[in-house]
C-alpha cells in the first residue's frame, strides 16, 4: 500500500521566544489525513511547536516544509490562507460578538469548501440554539466547540488542535473526543498537543513525545497504548 504524502515536515527546527530557545533540532512529519499526537509534560514545547508551524514563534534554525515546500518566510495569514487552522488552548474567542458572528469572522471560502455555518451547527448542534447569543456567556465546553467550529470556519487542510480536553467534564471531553475521531474519519490531518493520554490513544495514529524541546520517543499510538511500562518511562503517569 502507497503510503499518503507528506503535508507537514518540521526538520532539525530549534525556535523560541525572545532570548529563550524552547524547541532543539526537532524533526517531525505528518501524512495526509493522520492523526499524529504531540505528548508530554507541560512546558516541553508541544504549544511552541504548533506555534512555530504557523509562523508564531521565531524559527532560529530548520526548516517547516507545508506540501513540500518551506514556509520559513511566510506570514501567519498566508499559512492560514494556505490551510493550516490553529486551535489554541486558550480558546480565544471574540467574548463581546455572538456565536454566529464568531463562526462568520472566520469564514473562508475555497474551491473545496466543506465548511459554513450551517455545517458547524450540524457538527456541534449543542452551539445552535446559542447562535446570538455572546461567546463570553457561553459554558466552558461551548467556547470549545465554537472555537473549533470558528477554526473549521477557515476550510483548514491541516488543524493543530491544542490541548482540547483542558478544563473539561469528562462527559464533554468524551464529546470532543467524537468529534476529533469525525473529524479524523473524515480525512483531516490532524496534529494534537495532548496531556490526556487516553484522549490522545483513542484517535491518533503516531505519537511524538517531547522532553525539553526534543524528541525524546516517537511510534504507533497502538504501541504506546499496549506498553504500560513505556507510557510510565516516558511520560512518568
Amino acid at each position: 500500500m502507497t503510503e499518503a504524502p507528506e503535508l507537514l515536515a518540521l526538520k532539525g527546527v530549534t525556535a523560541g521566544y525572545g532570548d529563550a530557545t524552547v524547541l532543539f533540532d526537532l524533526s517531525l512529519h505528518i501524512r495526509q489525513g493522520e492523526c499524529v499526537a504531540l505528548l508530554g509534560r507541560n512546558g516541553v514545547g508541544k504549544t511552541t511547536t504548533m506555534r512555530t508551524v504557523l509562523g508564531l514563534t521565531r524559527l532560529l534554525s530548520g526548516d517547516v516544509l507545508y506540501e513540500g515546500r518551506a514556509v520559513n518566510r511566510h506570514s501567519t495569514s498566508s499559512r492560514v490562507r494556505a490551510g493550516i487552522g490553529m486551535v489554541p488552548e486558550d480558546r480565544r474567542i471574540f467574548a463581546e460578538l455572538t456565536v454566529a458572528e464568531n463562526l462568520e469572522i472566520a469564514a473562508r471560502a475555497t474551491a473545496q469548501s466543506r465548511w459554513s455555518m450551517e455545517r458547524v451547527f450540524e457538527f456541534f448542534p449543542e452551539l445552535k440554539p446559542h447562535a446570538q447569543r455572546r461567546g463570553g456567556l457561553l459554558s466552558g465546553g461551548q467556547q470549545q466547540m465554537l472555537t473549533i467550529g470558528r477554526t473549521l470556519m477557515t476550510n483548514p487542510k491541516l488543524l493543530l488542535l491544542d490541548e482540547p480536553s483542558e478544563g473539561l467534564a469528562p462527559l464533554l471531553v468524551e464529546r470532543i473526543l467524537e468529534r476529533t475521531q469525525e473529524l479524523k474519519r473524515a480525512g483531516l490531518t490532524i496534529l494534537l498537543a495532548e496531556q490526556n493520554l487516553g484522549f490522545s490513544l483513542k484517535v491518533s495514529d503516531r505519537v511524538y513525545v517531547l522532553e525539553r524541546g526534543q524528541v525524546k520517543h516517537s511510534g504507533t499510538a497502538d504501541e504506546l497504548a499496549r506498553d504500560e511500562e513505556l507510557q510510565h518511562r516516558l511520560l512518568a503517569i
